[in-house]
This record gives structure tokens, sequence and C-alpha cells, in this order.
């Protein structure tokens, strides 16, 4: 007897021929018991017609594969044939009305979906409404974009369908695919039977979800389909959604209508020690679709560069990670350092940045000083904070030492519950009276940044703003977190630069970039001195090359 994709899965996960994780092999032998449910009947016919029209008529995008057919892989058919094959005994409908698919970025899931929904378009049933739904109109338009250009290369000529800004129709089946997303402004009143819900990780709350079950609440076989890697929303859609299927396939809750297919790694010590693990949560690595190469390169970066690392395990392994990590360890910044003064530079130009507050934070100047063949980055710091401050005692139990830092000469105390910004200013204008030091550019953040610029302007000192903004931060972070690990910054082992490197965390976002965030976002673990020495990197990243020039 003929064996159906499923059956010939779960012989290749028992005989070792595809690597797979927990809940993948758990799920798999639900399914193979499921077949012989009195409850269910599994017919493949629907599923097989499927896979025909898709591997020869569902063309490709991206090279190498550009205008090839869909050649479906093991793990899909697998996802795909019981999803279309298991129908209740008694009502002769569909067993599955939602399904979960949890992969490795680059394994092919946009395009298997998107091949899936032209399938509808030119051969499913008359009538329907199917949407394509992200959190983002950007994202919600890869699957649809995929659609349409599978459209495009098999209807050349618009014979059946056709294609406009928000829609891809065939006419004459009354079928037509749409987008949905948070965008959206009237989120009621579609009538959906089929959904794609794109890269769920960006969701915060079942904002959207909740509006397309609402808009299949009329049909009697509709079908939600989740496809998404891991991200990095902290109790978010996902969280829970993976939570409850875990549940479902370990029996815990019952729950036949669902089925989720985890592609997810064990743990994150079997990565950096088994490659063969990988397949855990990329399928598609045995097939050359996921490529080895590009991984390996990644995971070298990884070693040098946390925020990479984070982005990567949570993106190519399904390794959910914290909103926010510890940044750097203590050896990468405690470190034997020859302790410089500025008279050591004197006559010399410095950049500036300043990280500004005007109650309760600390406030922070740094210079940046280089000599001529030299690649070591000297910065010196100066804060300050308010006198009321000093009788605050969480900050103290934080490792706070701040009248012994005021003593030292490292920290200086405003009168009062505010930050005097013009003695920054002055503070900087000082150092050419003091040691003929030029400040070539000073960086700041826009807050609290009026006076402090003020004054600037009249020392005649030049300011760049800075945002604290991923797009802007992200660079200079990384920069400071390879020259910190090169030893490449003497920070003349400051012990107040120390105690904020010490309290920083590393946010990333679903692009690779970072941000620097307190750890734990516990208030009293200040990181204005990390803080500010980005910005000084980033003020570097800008006039490098000028800088460079004035240090010869």
């Amino acid at each position: 007897m003929t064996k159906n994709h499923l059956q010939i899965y779960a012989d290749m996960i028992e005989k070792g021929d595809v690597i797979v994780g927990e809940y993948i092999e758990k799920e798999v032998e639900n399914l193979m018991r499921d077949l012989s449910d009195p409850r269910f009947i599994y017919d493949t016919r629907e599923a097989e017609r499927r896979f025909a029209f898709q591997q020869k008529c569902c063309l490709q995008s991206k090279k190498p594969y550009y205008k090839k057919p869909i050649e479906l892989m093991p793990w899909q058919m697998a996802f795909w044939e019981p999803l279309y094959s298991f129908i209740w005994r008694d009502t002769q409908l569909r067993r599955f009305n939602e399904a979960l698919l949890e992969v490795a970025r680059k394994n092919g899931k946009s395009t298997m979906f998107a091949a899936d929904g032209n399938t509808d378009l030119f051969i499913g049933d008359g009538g329907q409404s199917i949407c394509c739904a992200s959190n983002d109109d950007r994202q919600a338009k890869l699957i649809w974009r995929e659609i349409a250009g599978m459209r495009g290369r098999l209807d050349t000529h618009d014979k059946i369908t056709s294609k406009n800004l928000t829609e891809i129709r065939n006419d004459l089946e009354n079928i037509e695919i749409f987008r949905l997303s948070s965008k959206t402004q009237n989120k009621d009143g579609f009538n959906i039977d089929k959904a794609y819900l794109d890269e769920s990780h960006d969701m915060q709350d079942e904002e959207i979800a909740e509006a397309i079950w609402r808009a299949m609440s009329s049909k009697d076989d509709p079908l939600f389909m989740n496809c998404t890697t891991q991200g990095f929303i902290n109790d978010g859609y996902l969280d829970h959604k993976i939570d409850y299927c875990k549940k479902v396939i370990d029996g815990e809750i019952d729950d036949p209508q669902i089925m989720a297919f985890l592609y997810e790694q064990d743990s994150e010590l079997e990565i950096w020690e088994d490659r063969a693990s990988w397949e855990k949560s990329n399928p598609s690595i045995r097939y050359g679709v996921k490529k080895v190469n590009k991984l390996l390169r990644d995971m070298e970066t990884a070693k040098h560069d946390n925020g990479a690392k984070i982005h990567m395990l949570c993106k190519d392994f399904n390794i959910k990670q914290n909103t926010a990590a510890a940044w750097l360890a203590s050896d990468d910044y405690n470190y034997n350092q020859e302790v410089k003064t500025l008279e050591d530079f004197r006559g010399c130009f410095a950049l500036a940045a300043v990280d500004l507050s005007e109650t309760t934070d600390l406030t922070n100047a740094k210079l940046l000083l280089m000599k001529p063949d030299d690649p070591t980055k000297y910065v010196f710091s100066h804060y300050w904070i308010p006198e009321g401050k000093l009788n605050l005692a969480d900050d103290a139990s934080a490792g706070a030492h701040y009248k012994e830092w005021a003593r030292d000469g490292l920290l200086t105390i405003c009168a009062g519950y505010d930050n005097n910004l013009m003695e920054v200013a002055d503070y900087l204008a000082d150092l050419k009276k003091k040691y003929d030091i030029r400040i070539l550019k000073c960086g700041y953040d826009q807050r609290f940044a009026r006076e402090f610029l003020t004054r600037m302007d009249e020392y005649g000192i030049e300011t760049e703003r800075i945002l604290q903004t991923p797009d802007v931060m992200s660079s200079p972070m990384k920069q400071v977190e390879a020259e910190l690990k090169a030893r490449l910054i003497n920070y003349g082992s400051n012990p107040i630069d120390r105690w904020c490197l010490s309290n920083c965390s590393i946010k990333v976002d679903n692009l690779g970039r970072v941000m620097a965030v307190k750890i734990n976002k516990q208030h009293t673990r200040r990181i204005d001195g990390a803080v500010t020495l980005i910005i000084l990197y980033a003020t570097l990243q800008r006039f490098k090359s000028e800088f460079y020039k004035l240090i010869q």
C-alpha cells in the first residue's frame, strides 16, 4: 500500500533521515495516531490536487529559482497534507480550521504559503475571500506580492485573473485576495474564508487575529494559518499562541481543530556544539534552500557582536530571546588601562558628547582624544548629579558611590534637585582655557538641551544632534562593543563609566538593530555613561575623516 506524505515524513524522522525537535516529533506522532481515530476520515485527494498544481504551475520569483515551479519538500507536504486531508466523519467538514507554522527565516515559508494562495486563485472553490495579514502593511504585502507574481507568470495576459493595488482577483470564480494590517482603518466588515497571518511575532495583542476570526464567523469551513519566526516582543500574541499549541501537543488541552508545526531548537547549547541540530529549526537546510555557509558566517560574527548573536539565535534558530539581554561581559570593559590626564593631550582636538538630564538622573559629558599612529581612543568623563539625589538609597544599593566619586573629582554635585546644564557647557569651554583642547563637534540628544545649546552657541562650540533611535544608535553601539573587546578604548578605568557599562543591556529589534537599555528596566541602574559613549561614537562616525586629519 502506497504511503501518504505524513507517513513518509514520520518514517524519515524515525530513521533519522531528517532531524527534528521535540515538538515536531510529538505533533507528527499525534497526527499519525489520529489516522486511526474513528472521528476522522483521512482523504488526501484535495492535498494531492493542490500539490500537482503547485509543482507544475506556481512559478517562483527569486534567483536561482526564478520561473521554476515550486518543489515541495517532505516537511512542507507533511504540513499541508493533514491540514487538507483530515475530515470530520459526521459533518464531512475539514477538521483543522487553524494552523501554526513556526520556522526560522529563509526556509521558504512565504513561497509555500503564496503557492497555496495561488492554488486557490486558479483552482479553488468559487466565491472565496482570502486575506494576507500581518502587523504592518509592508509585511502583509510579502505573501500577497508573491501570490501576485505567481499569478502574473502563469496568466501572463490576464485572461483568467487580474491584479490592482489592493486586490488579486479571479473574476470568473469571484475569488479575491486582499491585505489586512494594523494600519487598515476598518478591520470589520470582511467576509473571510482563508487567512495567512505572516510574522505574528510582531503583534503585541490579538487585535488583527480577532478581526480575522470575526470575519470568519459565518463560515462552515474557515482556515486561519499563522506562519512566523520567533521575535523580540515578550508576552505578546505569538508567545501565548505557542504556549497554547504546546499544551495541545502535550495533551494538556483538548483542541482537535488546531495543528502546529513548531520547528525549534531543543536548546541553545546544541547550536554551538552540533551543526546537524540546525535542521530542527531549519527544515529546508538539508535541501539547500537555507544556506549553511551564510549561517556559518553569521555565527562567526555572533562570537564578537552580542546584538548579532541575539538576532541570529532568534531569527535563525527560533530561540526565544528576552526583550533585553546583558550587553557586555565584565572582561569586555574591566581591563587594565594606562591612566592618562588631559594635560597629556594639551593642544589637541577632541570630539565631545553629552547625555543631559534635568532631575534625578546622572548627566555625563565625554571627550574622545587620540594620538598620531595610536589606534587607542582615549575617553575622559565628568558627571553631574543633583544634591537631592544623594539622599536616595536605591542607587547605593545598585552600586552607586556618589559621595566617594565626588571626593575623587569625577562627579559634580549640583545644588538642589536639578542639574545645572549650563555648567556642562562651561566645563567643555574651560578645556580650551586650561589645556588648549579644542572641540571639533559635540554630540547631544535633544532632551533638556535648550539651555545647554544656548550656552554652547555663546562659546562658539559646534553641536550635532544625535537622536537616540535604533537607526542612529545601532551602528555606534556595535562599534563601541567591538573596540572595548579589542581593548581599543581607554576610559582611564573611570569607576562611574565602569558602573554604567555593567548596568547596560542591549535591546535588539527585528532588523537586528540594537539599543542600550537598563537591565530589567531597573531605574536605579544608571546607564548614562554608556549612552554618552555611544553618542560619542555616533559623533565620531559622522566626523571621522575631519577628526582624523586633525589628529595627524
